[in-house]
């Protein structure tokens, strides 16, 4: 069967780091961390403290009635889809819209607006609790905005597999593509989950860092001395277009999406497979799928969340399949913190960068290699290395594998 080919034109961020994509990724490349001290809530009684807080959010492109009816995790999906749509160029006026589609993925939704709900339940009664709670809170609100801002009638969804949420969403968005059935997609991931709950459950579990004195350093994938993940928040959205449909319109093109696999450990709903079976299996299929051998990867941006478990199941994964020559490797949650269902989107974007400029940024807090983390991990500084072909991570609570395959156009 004839598939068309699928490529990235438009890049769109929210980050703790920055909202801008090219200031996002010379902050990664330079080491800065964007974690710190949480503001927006109190934080006493919690384990953890400290998180990858968007500061000063205001919704720049929302009115304030318009903002109100958004949770904060749909706010950064369409921020991060109107930057993407304006960096890509493409005018969806002149699109045919039936063609034109949204796929987001969220891990937890507009979870503050439950909890909002939730309290004034618990405070004031049924009466007083608003009428857009419900709205708010579906994970599928982050693609009903952009689909509403930008008028697109083809193919609206969320994706909702955990941390690999935003990456099934991609990987949806560009099967649509490939097979004909769009031209132009919004994809990626948005999150906002930094709440008191979230912190609370996460801490039950010893998932979450407990290093509050040290913000910077809390988060270091492959360390010997890591102790969790730092929580995180904001949006990672791409516009994926037909090769043709972006060439005929002359848009920039910044890399192409060559596969694409996914897995399941069927193993327990929060520990990983810890010999990387599944993992190997999503990166296997992906390779599959673009046709080309491991060899030819460069560099992989890992899921390396800073756990004790996921980054030992992940590094053997990647020596089930790569063997004798693994490709370089960074995580760079160690500077943005994990952000759960978005990371993917981010992540890819930073893959992205990485085949555009060169470069390949660090795992920063590297300093004390695990013996059972032994590959190059890229460690505290970036390296300038022409990337060709980039493969990109996300494994999610309950077993969910995908990795996808980018490529220099």
């Amino acid at each position: 069967m004839e598939r068309d080919r699928v490529v990235v034109t438009g890049l769109g961020v929210v980050s703790s780091l920055s909202r801008d994509v090219s200031r996002l990724f010379e902050a990664l490349v330079e080491g800065h961390s964007g974690i710190g001290p949480i503001r927006n809530f109190s934080t006493e009684g919690l384990a953890t403290r400290i998180g990858g807080e968007v500061a000063d959010w205001s919704a720049p492109y929302l009115a304030p009635d318009e903002a109100r009816r958004l949770d904060r995790f749909a706010q950064f999906a369409l921020h991060g889809a109107i930057d993407a749509a304006s960096d890509s160029g493409v005018d969806f006026a002149r699109c045919d819209p039936r063609r034109c589609g949204a796929i987001v993925g969220t891990g937890v939704g507009g979870v503050s607006s439950l909890y909002e709900g939730l309290e004034a339940l618990k405070k004031d009664g049924p009466a007083s609790v608003e009428a857009d709670v419900l709205p708010r809170f579906f994970n599928h609100s982050g693609a009903d905005a952009i689909a509403c801002h930008f008028r697109l009638h083809g193919k609206v969804s969320s994706s909702t597999s955990a941390c690999a949420s935003a990456a099934h969403a991609i990987g949806d968005a560009y099967r649509a593509i490939r097979y004909g059935r769009a031209d132009v997609m919004l994809t990626g991931g948005a999150e906002a989950p930094l709440a008191p709950v979230w912190f609370a459950s996460f801490n039950a579990m010893h998932a979450l860092s407990t290093r509050n004195d040290d913000p910077a350093g809390a988060s270091r994938p492959f360390d010997r001395d890591r102790d969790g993940f730092i929580m995180a928040e904001g949006a990672g959205i791409l516009v994926l277009e037909s090769y043709a449909h972006a060439v005929q319109r002359g848009a920039r093109i910044y890399a192409e999406i060559i596969g694409y696999g996914e897995s399941s450990d069927g193993l327990h709903i929060a520990a990983p497979d810890g010999d990387g079976c599944g993992a190997a299996g999503a990166m296997e299929a992906a390779l599959r799928d673009a046709r080309i051998n491991p060899e030819s990867v460069g560099y992989i941006n890992a899921h390396g969340t800073s756990t004790p478990l996921g980054d030992v199941a992940e590094t053997r994964a990647i020596k089930r399949l790569f063997q004798q020559r693994s490709p370089m490797i960074s995580s760079t949650k160690s500077m943005t913190g994990h952000l759960l269902g978005a990371a993917g989107g981010l992540e890819a974007i930073i893959a992205v960068k990485a085949i555009e400029t060169g470069v390949v940024p660090p795992t920063i807090n590297l300093e004390a290699p695990d013996d059972e983390c032994d590959l190059d991990y890229v460690p505290n500084s970036a390296r300038e290395q022409d990337v060709r072909i980039a493969m990109n991570n996300s494994f999610g609570f309950g077993g969910h594998n995908v990795s996808m395959v980018l490529a220099a156009a």
